[in-house]
């Protein structure tokens, strides 16, 4: 998540075959539990290796992660979006410096997709970012919670979309898998893409953003069975309610809205990549497990990594993405997010 100077300060989910709702079809079960803890552990271990280099943006070792998200959507048979030429939007190093002129070089942003059904030209986004802060006296930055874990959790949720696709249960509108670049250095690649969309923004229902699920903080320090939502409300009563029913339909977490209060110090609405989504009125959701010791330290490494809590909000995530994308009606926009 991006750093900015500001002061940082019940009932357990087990979404599983045995406490999904029974009205729930059995195929939608089937896809929440394809989501693997074993395939999030190999694919974190090598995003968050040394071998990325911290995966500072535009830097080799981002895009040799970038390399490795590829092979990974391509081995679960997916490809890139219509309308795009590869799995790439690429972003030039005149964007990215513009407003702060840190020297970043080009870098970009990585797509995949997975087609609706029935409503083909509406969009969800699903999206985390896939940079982090690099190397630093060094020392590695690896980033497995900030944000490994959010782009692990899109390659699984990916794979589920397919696989319910090649089952011949994909979703009416169609899902587009955002790995963003630049958030540290001031959501830059959501930014780009907001001004730089493949799909029409009037054709974009909703954003899920992924950031930082991976651990628990200092509130959560006995379980980490909860979640923070942010921003569900501000756009949409619609997208609210999708939360909170999702989550009574397909487990129980402890939903968190400490940071959704407007009056937030830590200003977490404004500092993830749903944010270039909000702005522009399309409803926006972030899930976030909130801060620990190893937040942009060097210590944020794998071994750290909550892999059962991690499965848990990744199937989540996954719930609410599948909800807005099969609804009978896009989600109404009936507030002005102030």
């Amino acid at each position: 998540m991006k750093k900015i100077l500001f002061p940082i300060i019940c009932s357990l989910l087990t979404i599983s075959c045995a406490t999904t709702n029974k009205n729930t079809p059995d195929y939608i079960a089937n896809y929440i539990n394809s989501i693997s803890s074993d395939n999030l552990k190999k694919n974190l271990t090598v995003i968050a290796s040394d071998e990325m280099e911290g995966r500072e943006t535009g830097s080799e070792g981002q895009k040799k992660a970038g390399r490795y998200l590829i092979e990974q959507h391509q081995a679960n048979g997916l490809t890139y979006p219509k309308g795009a030429t590869s799995f790439y939007q690429p972003i030039p190093a005149a964007f990215l410096n513009a407003k702060y002129k840190e020297n970043l070089p080009d870098s970009e942003n990585i797509w995949t997709y997975i087609e609706g059904s029935e409503k083909p030209n509406e969009i969800v986004v699903v999206s985390a970012h896939y940079d982090h802060v690099g190397v630093k006296n060094g020392e590695v930055y690896n980033g497995a919670d900030d944000d490994g874990s959010g782009t692990v959790a899109l390659i699984e949720i990916a794979r589920a979309f397919q696989k319910a696709k090649n089952e011949g249960h994909g979703p009416k509108r169609s899902i587009l898998i955002l790995h963003v670049t630049g958030e540290e250095h001031g959501l830059h690649g959501s930014r780009f893409y907001s001004e730089n969309p493949l799909f029409p923004l009037a054709n974009t229902v909703a954003d899920v953003n992924i950031d930082m699920i991976g651990r628990h903080d200092e509130f959560h320090p006995n379980s980490s069975d909860y979640i923070y939502l942010i921003g569900s409300d501000y756009l949409s009563t619609d997208l609210f309610n999708v939360c909170e029913e999702t989550n009574k339909k397909y487990g129980n977490l402890a939903l968190d809205y400490k940071y959704n209060d407007r009056a937030d110090p830590n200003r977490f609405y404004y500092r993830s990549d749903h944010y270039n989504f909000a702005k522009n009125g399309i409803p926006s959701v972030f899930l976030f497990t909130g801060t620990h010791p190893d937040y942009h330290q060097p210590g944020d490494d794998v071994d750290k990594i909550e892999f059962d809590a991690l499965t848990k909000r990744t199937k989540y995530a996954f719930a609410i993405a599948w909800e807005i994308a099969n609804r009978d009606k896009r989600l109404v926009v009936d507030k002005d997010g102030k």
